[in-house]
Parts: structure tokens; sequence; C-alpha cells
């Protein structure tokens, strides 16, 4: 039966996505049904065959040994902090943070990641259809960070047109950085996060060129990595450790608010209707959740997850999902993949901010957009989780 309501889901996602295109006429469906497709096999390479678990195995471990690595430097400074035998969240996940940022500098430095990026995203640009620059974007950002990926391609900014500018922001919401992947490896399953980095990533071009189509000529589509050769190494791997620091108060900040927030409105609505706040989004989210595949006696639950993720934002709704045991494998799996992207509300602010900070036109341009990027990159969790509840 979840076979059937998946793969309506599916449809119905899809279909949204075609109701917000501005011009169907312009979009072109070869590459989407290939990419469509290839999310299948992907999916269910990594979760369900030997290959799959082996590479996801060696991968955790990487990340496994990057937080282990991390927690020396943690333990150094904050040693006699955390009570015996407590796993403070800031120290233990936030922390991890600036260790890993650090190591994506040296590898950037090193020239490695801008290698990999330009060239993985100019062979993507033969399979999305999509111009080389936002398939540059799309593994970038996944690599960068939502807002740090625009930094690399500030010397065009000042020439991309307006459509150009929202596919390459829908791309950068609907993925992670790499610097807190090992964050939410401590909160959730490694295969499911390393299956969503994946998903996520050709999810971000299906619906992107659904919702905002558009050609390039030959001479739009260049691509150009900006570096900075001016830096020495210690000047950099400061910059990017200090990046990460601020990476990690950002999010700690993030998280003290919203929860807070959440604990009052929850408070409110419980002594005014006898609900929380939460269980009402829960029940307004169900029928999105049982789409993907959650049996309903699960979806009020997990749909009150995925609109805690979308209001707030992810880390909020992992930190939840962790503590519940309720839930069965299958809902955790889709409900996993949902959450490891940063589509909710404040991203639409991070990125227009970030954008104003390189060029203040075009960051008003994304904010023009802001809510149609939101919901493309909602779309793409969708997707996603849909065909993590189809394959697991």
């Amino acid at each position: 039966m979840h076979y059937l309501i998946g793969i309506i889901g599916l449809i119905l996602v899809l279909g949204l996505a075609l109701v917000i295109s501005p011009d169907r006429k312009k979009i072109n469906w070869r590459p989407l049904i290939v990419m469509l497709v290839l999310q299948f096999l992907l999916g269910f390479t990594l979760l369900r065959t030997t290959v799959g678990t082996t590479l996801v195995a060696g991968l955790a471990s990487v990340f496994n040994a990057l937080l282990k690595f991390a927690g020396a430097g943690v333990a150094f400074v904050f040693a006699g902090v955390a009570n015996r035998g407590s796993a403070p969240f800031f120290l233990n996940v936030l922390m991890p943070i600036v260790f890993i940022s650090a190591i994506i500098g040296i590898l950037r430095y090193l020239k490695i990641l801008p290698f990999f990026m330009k060239w993985v995203g100019l062979a993507l640009s033969k399979l999305n259809g999509l111009g080389k620059l936002e398939s540059y974007n799309g593994i970038a950002s996944a690599i960068l960070g939502q807002s740090e990926v625009f930094i690399s391609v500030k010397k065009e900014l000042p020439y991309l047109a307006e459509n150009r500018l929202t596919t390459m922001s829908i791309s950068a919401m609907s993925t992670v950085s790499m610097s807190i992947v090992g964050s939410y490896m401590a909160l959730l399953e490694p295969r499911y996060v390393i299956t969503a980095l994946v998903l996520n990533l050709f999810g971000g071009f299906i619906i992107s060129s659904i919702v905002n189509p558009y050609e390039l000529s030959e001479q739009e589509d260049e691509l150009i990595i900006e570096e900075d050769h001016n830096q020495t190494f210690f000047q950099m791997l400061g910059e990017y450790i200090l990046d990460g620091f601020h990476v990690a108060i950002t999010v700690a900040a993030m998280l003290i608010g919203f929860v807070a927030l959440i604990a009052m409105i929850n408070f409110i609505f419980s002594k005014v209707t006898g609900y929380s706040f939460q269980t009402l989004l829960g029940y307004l989210f169900a029928p999105l959740a049982f789409l993907t595949g959650i049996p309903w006696k699960e979806a009020v639950a997990a749909g009150s997850l995925m609109a805690t993720k979308l209001v707030t934002n992810e880390f909020v709704a992992m930190t939840e999902l962790a503590k519940s045991g309720d839930f069965s494998q299958h809902t955790t799996a889709i409900i996993s993949v949902f959450l490891v992207s940063f589509a909710n509300f404040s991203s639409i602010g991070i990125i227009s901010g970030a954008m104003k900070g390189l060029n203040e036109e075009k960051g008003n341009l994304v904010a023009k957009h802001g809510l149609k990027i939101l919901l493309a990159a909602t779309l793409v969790s969708f997707l996603s989780a849909i065909i993590t509840g189809l394959i697991f």
C-alpha cells in the first residue's frame, strides 16, 4: 500500500512544481527523467545494497575519526565544563564544526576542492541540462554551505540573470554544508545523512528545472571559480577556523532562540486549545507526511517534526527525533532524509543576506523570490523523502 501512496506523493510533488512553473514550454523533460531514475538507483544502492552499506560505513568512519580529532581540541578548551558521563549538545555536536571547517579550508587551499567541484560540475551539466555554473553551484553548495558558496562565484554575480540566481539559490537551500555533516551524524544514522546529500543534489536540479526553466547561450554558460591567491596558508587556516566557530555560535544562538520560542508558543497554545503548537502543526502536516510513505498512525508525530524543521531549523527537529524512540525504522529513514537540508524560513534571510554582502542588487532579487525558493527547496526535501519511502 505504501508504494501506491508514495507514487501518488511523487506525482503530487512534481505536479505542484509544474503548477508554479512560469514557462512549462521551456522544461526539458529528458534530463529530468534521467535524474529521477538516478535518484532511485543511487538511493537503492546506498540504503539496500552491500556496496552502499560499505560506502556509507567508510564515509561514516571518516567523519567519526574527524569528530574524535575535533573532540581532542574541544576537551582541551572545555575540560571540566561537562559533568562526567554527560554529553552537552554545544560541545559534542556544534564545536566539531570548527575543526571540519579547517579541513575544508586546507583542501580548498591545496586546490583539491576547487578541482573536484569544477570538473564534477562540468560533468553534471551534461547530465542535468543546466548550465555549468548552476551544476558547479549544486556541488559547491553541499561542500561550502548555502552562504559561502556565493563567495566562490562573486566575479560572476554582476552578470547573472534573475532566473539563474533563483536556480542557484534553490540548490543552495536544498543542500547542507559538509562542515556540519558530522554534527548531523551525531544525531541521525550516517546512511540517512549521506543518502539525503545525494538525493537532494539531484532533487535540487529536478525541481529548479521545473519551477524555473530557462535556456542559456554558449556565451552565458561560463564557469569562473574565484580563488584568493593573496592569502598565506595560516591566514587561510585562521579564517576558516573562525568561520567554523562563527557557524557553530550562530547555530547555537538560533537553537536557543527557536527552542525557547517553541516552548513559549507550546505553553500558550496548550493553555488556550489544550494542544501544543507542534501537535497542531503535526495534524496540518500529517497528510504530507502520509504521502511520503509514513503510516498514518505515525503521520501526526512525523508531520510535527517536518513542520518544526520548516519553521525553525533542521537541528531543532533532529534533536527531537534523536530523543524519540516511537518511530519505526521505515518512518525514521523517511523523516531523517527529509530533515537533512537548509529549507526553512531563516535560510531566506541567510542566503539573501550573504548575497547582499557581495552584490546588493542581486541580494534584493534573491529576497524578492525568497518564498518561491523556500517552496522549491521544501519540494526537494519531500521528493527525497518520498523516494526513500519507496526504496527503503
